[in-house]
């Protein structure tokens, strides 16, 4: 089985994770949604770069950026 497509849905999933959490923060003055933001952020960014390891750039922003704003 491919890994990469799989960290690229868990990079998506988890960006619209940070992102929903990151409305919440009240611009990071509530601590629970600032840290759920950060860590989830970090992580996404984690798996994104294994992604990146084996497709392209251009393929893996556009996935990304498109699964990101659906």
């Amino acid at each position: 089985m491919n890994w990469t497509y799989v960290w690229l849905i868990v990079a998506i999933g988890l960006e619209v994770i940070a992102t929903s959490a990151l409305k919440e923060t009240n611009g990071f003055t509530r601590l629970g949604p600032s840290v759920i933001s950060m860590i989830t952020y970090g992580f996404a960014f984690y798996f994104l770069s294994l992604a990146l390891k084996m497709l392209p750039m251009g393929v893996v922003y556009a996935i990304w950026s498109g699964a990101g704003i659906v």
